[in-house]
């Protein structure tokens, strides 16, 4: 795989009745495996529409969209559906967990969803994310009982359950004070440096922007010219088993 992520022309439109608003126009950008990039701009720029595009929740109106090689802006809605779920993953400015749910129950949600239980492996696989994101000790927690920073661990944590070739996130610190958003951002670098996971991070955050090594500007629906150039190339993922079907 050369590219995680391809979109090339990428436009949207929004249509109410004969009113049209037009919040991207031609939008390319492209990030390499193991890519830790900021994706910013002020509010009204289409950073959140080009993240919802790119994550399969909406459709472009014009464009070309690849993710893993595959082309999946023409994908049906079953398919886009079965491609989210097995080859992204989501962490969320709030982080959406079942309340009634374990910790581990939360995390392994996304493999267990398909099926409609939670098999011995993929409890285990859960649990061992847990354990790396420090939350040990909090496996058979409900989502009740966790703090704040606690539950965006865990919803970083499901994010990787199914071994997603490119993790998005959304403020995923816009709810934390500064001792748990520093703790997640901490994380998330982790997990870019010692598995080459792929993030693209939406962010209006300083903070935020400045652990990325690379920062993508928008600008009234465009890449800000100069915008996208990396400090640091991307990071070689740790030798391990290669998820099935991946190979």
């Amino acid at each position: 795989m050369t590219t995680v992520l391809e979109a090339r022309g990428i436009g949207m439109t929004f249509r109410n009745g004969d009113e049209q608003t037009q919040v991207l126009q031609d939008v390319d950008l492209t990030l390499d495996p193991g890519e830790l990039a900021a994706l910013t701009g002020a509010s009204g720029s289409g950073k959140s529409t080009l993240l919802s595009i790119v994550g399969l929740l909406l459709r472009p109106t014009a464009g070309t969209l690849t993710i893993a090689g595959e082309r999946v802006e023409a994908l049906s809605d079953a398919q886009r559906d079965l491609f989210r779920n097995q080859r992204l993953g989501f962490i969320f400015q709030f982080h959406h967990l079942l309340p009634d749910f374990t910790a581990t129950e939360n995390v392994a949600f996304p493999a267990a969803a398909p099926t409609g239980g939670i098999s011995p492996a993929m409890r285990q696989r859960a649990r061992d994310l847990l354990g790396r994101v420090g939350l040990g000790d909090r496996m058979d927690f409900p989502a009740t009982r966790l703090s704040g920073g606690q539950k965006q661990r865990v919803a970083i944590a499901r994010a990787l359950m199914n071994h997603p070739d490119l993790v998005l996130a959304d403020e995923p610190t816009g709810s934390l004070d500064r001792v748990a958003a520093g703790q997640v951002l901490d994380l998330m670098a982790e997990m870019n440096r010692e598995d080459g996971t792929t993030f693209l991070i939406c962010t209006h955050d300083e903070q935020v922007a400045a652990r990325c090594a690379r920062r993508i500007s928008l600008k009234d629906g465009q890449v800000e010219a100069g915008a996208g150039g990396g400090l640091a190339g991307p990071m070689r993922r740790r030798a391990g088993p290669v998820p099935p079907g991946r190979q």
